[in-house]
């Protein structure tokens, strides 16, 4: 029979492999969220505008432009090149000005032609990147309900199985419609994994340090997705071609499959051995809805660039395919070095602190976007955006479990469902109205107002700083640390005020106990 030792080592082992299993999941989920970001606005102009227009000249193709007439210097209110049609070749923001020196002219022919379609398709794109948010915010509460009843590893396979169907529909799909019910497909498979994912994780690693550490592992998974995709995406689209990356990704999802079939052995139904707290009752609590909240704003930053700033280059910048999603590489990498930094140094420094800074700097970020002019120009903001939002993530999904092994019952499928739910409203949101919002009053004002929420919703953080436990859950502690118990009850209690009304009856007994 083994040692005590070895069952440890054994169970160590087992969530270690968890751990892979569920890193895994995350990376070519958002792989694939962010693979399409180059893709699919150049895709439907390609396809759509210079098909119907045939007879313009092809502008993804760096040609010399024809000198301009003198007055084309100077017209720059209504943006129009004299000797063009109206609406087509119009001048950008990127065009040098009047008193450049001579040898450098401006290219209006290089950038992209068709300002009315680009307009449009600046809504167009932000509901095709919103659809797999949206339909994910509706499938999270019935994935939170299934894996409390048959655990965690069914939902999980089911979750590879769709997102194996969505990535073989984005291959081979030539319309808007079919690349909106992909995407709108990958958002049920997406909410399988990453609820049943998060919760599996958040069962097996019951210490709130090793926990903080594991979701900063696993949402290293996701940064390192993101990081990968957008470049991958549109450096493989420019010389190789639509249906190359996805053809890739499902090749990558095969592999997890099998991984999940070895490890998860997905055919067992293991349902909570102790009854969840329903999600009306977690959404009631407004701990949790505070620590929801940052993830949603802190995160609907990003969401609202992916479909907006790649128009935005391209009208701008005249940026060529690649550098459309080169442009999110810094964000991705200090997304990646965020999430596993603060995953250990948010626990010594606080994780509501870090949370509180972490959406500061996301609204900073912001701010600084527009003053862009050129991919260069992108490195600082983009990057202070990344490392931010990697700050928040690490921060908030520890702190969501937390909460729920302080105030309610400890099993996580609904708590971690609620957060996918903040995650999905700031991916549904933010592409959706940030279309109609360029399309009103221009980009810069859409990355001001979104970088001002963040700022104004910083502070907010600081409740969480000491959420107040439950009746039960604090009976409970006292009998497991004694010791602390005795020490606290020599010493005057730190009081810290709660300004959320609590939850329940057990909380006011908590609030008299103190």
């Amino acid at each position: 029979m083994p040692a005590g030792g070895s069952w440890v080592a054994a169970g160590r082992a087992s969530r270690g492999l968890v751990l892979v299993v569920v890193f895994v999941a995350l990376l070519l989920d958002n792989m694939l969220l962010t693979v399409v970001v180059p893709i699919i606005p150049s895709f439907l102009y390609t396809t759509e505008y210079e098909g119907a227009n045939s007879s313009v000249a092809p502008s993804w193709t760096e040609t010399t432009p024809p000198a301009p007439l003198p007055s084309s210097y100077f017209d720059t209110t209504t943006g129009n090149v004299p000797g063009t049609t109206q609406g087509l070749g119009k001048r950008t923001e990127s065009s040098p000005p009047p008193q450049n020196p001579p040898g450098i002219p401006p290219a209006p022919s290089s950038c992209l032609q068709g300002e009315e379609f680009l307009a449009n398709e600046n809504v167009r794109v932000g509901l095709l990147f919103a659809s797999k948010a949206l339909v994910q915010l509706g499938v999270n509460p019935a994935v939170g309900f299934l894996t409390n009843r048959i655990g965690y590893h069914i939902p999980m396979f089911l979750g590879f199985s769709i997102m194996f169907l969505s990535t073989l529909m984005f291959a081979f799909s030539g319309t808007y419609t079919l690349l909106f019910i992909a995407r709108a497909l990958q958002g049920i498979g997406s909410s399988f994994s990453s609820v049943a994912g998060l919760g599996m994780l958040a069962s097996v690693y019951t210490d709130d340090f090793e926990r903080g550490n594991a979701m900063g592992i696993a949402l290293g998974g996701l940064a390192l997705g993101v990081l990968i995709g957008a470049p991958f995406g549109s450096v493989m689209y420019e010389f190789v071609g639509k249906a190359a990356p996805f053809l890739v990704l499902a090749f990558l999802a095969l592999l997890d499959g099998a991984l999940q079939l070895c490890i998860l052995q997905p055919s067992r139904i293991s349902p909570e051995s102790t009854q969840g707290t329903p999600m009306s009752t977690l959404l009631r609590d407004p701990y949790i809805l505070v620590a929801a909240g940052a993830l949603c704003f802190s995160n609907m930053g990003v969401a609202m660039l992916e479909p907006t700033l790649p128009i935005w280059m391209m009208r701008t910048m005249c940026s060529p395919n690649w550098q459309l999603g080169v442009a999110f590489l810094p964000a991705s990498v200090s997304y990646l070095v965020g999430t596993n930094l603060f995953g250990i140094l948010a626990h010594k420094m606080g994780r509501w602190l870090c949370s509180l800074v972490g959406m500061a700097m996301v609204g900073i970020s912001l701010l600084c976007v527009p003053l862009a002019r050129n991919i260069y120009g992108l490195i600082g903001p983009n990057g202070g955006l990344g490392f931010a939002i990697g700050m928040v993530d690490s921060s908030m999904m520890p702190i969501m479990g937390h909460l729920v092994d302080l105030r309610h019952s400890s099993v996580y499928g609904n708590v971690y469902a609620i957060a996918d739910v903040a995650f999905c409203m700031g991916f549904a949101i933010g592409p959706s109205t940030g279309g109609l919002i360029v399309r009103a009053i221009g980009f810069p004002w859409l990355v001001v107002i979104i970088g001002v929420l963040n700022i104004a919703y910083a502070p907010l953080c600081w409740f969480l700083r000491s959420p107040p436990a439950a009746g039960e859950k604090m009976a409970i502690l006292n009998q497991d640390c004694p010791l602390q118990t005795q020490t606290s009850l020599t010493q005057p209690p730190k009081k810290t005020p709660h300004l959320f009304p609590l939850s329940d009856e057990s909380d006011v007994e908590a609030e008299n106990m103190e």
